[in-house]
């Protein structure tokens, strides 16, 4: 869990990782937050499960997440960023999918809800298998949502903070191991803010063509899957 000056929020992202009943540990990496961030993580590390790091300068969420990937100590890696939170057992569930299908990576369906934490009654569905050439023609994995095998995440480390760094991350993962899985429930309770990247969305939409040529398409390939994006786009958040 990377957070930076998240100190409205972040409590209720810790309070959703106790809501998993799994064995888990929580890294969260403070990237120099300049608010009360810390003084409200400090609430819950008394508990031995919860690793706090604080950056001494800001490193952005991808270095961040390559931090608390390195220090992990499990088998797998699920993402939460500090302004979302996960609904009970997702987990669990996500566990109990990836071993039965031996899978690298899981995601789920995700619920928006506004910056004050109300759900707005949208979800966002996941397909039930997901690969690379799927994911080309849009980013339907959200970060928060997914689980990942940690020796995959070690393998490809974020980067690109300036592109999608997760749409990258996934789109590698895919290239080599060919095939993720879904579970269509809204097991992600996604905070919409427009500071975020995909917030922004014309903004976001020059970053996902800059993740196209990044992966080295051509740029009739760029073209032809930017449309197909943008058309996706539209239909997701609007229809």
């Amino acid at each position: 869990m990377p957070a930076y000056n998240a100190s409205s929020y972040i409590k209720e992202a810790i309070e959703s990782v106790y809501r998993q009943n799994v064995d888990w540990e929580l890294i969260i990496i403070d990237d120099a937050s300049t608010d009360a961030t810390g003084s409200v993580v400090q609430e819950f590390l008394q508990d031995e499960r919860i690793v706090y790091i604080k950056n001494e300068q800001n490193m952005g969420v991808a270095k961040s997440r390559n931090l608390g990937i390195e220090r992990a100590q499990g088998e797998y890696i699920a993402f939460l960023d500090s302004d979302d939170r996960w609904t009970e057992n997702k987990l669990k569930r996500q566990l109990e999918l990836m071993r039965q299908k031996d899978a690298v990576l899981c995601s789920t369906a995700r619920a928006l809800m506004n910056q004050q934490g109300v759900l707005t009654g949208k979800v966002i569905d996941v397909p039930d298998k997901i690969d690379y050439k799927t994911l080309l023609y849009g980013n339907c994995i959200s970060l928060s949502s997914a689980m990942v095998r940690r020796e995959i995440a070690l393998e490809f480390p974020m980067q690109q903070e300036h592109l999608h760094e997760d749409y990258i991350f996934w789109l590698q993962i895919l290239k080599k191991y060919k095939v993720a899985y879904g579970i269509n429930e809204p097991m992600l309770e996604y905070r919409v803010s427009e500071k975020s990247k995909s917030g922004n969305k014309l903004r976001s939409a020059a970053m996902t063509f800059g993740v196209y040529r990044y992966i080295g398409l051509n740029i009739f390939q760029c073209i032809y899957y930017f449309a197909a994006y943008a058309v996706n786009g539209v239909k997701k958040h609007y229809l």
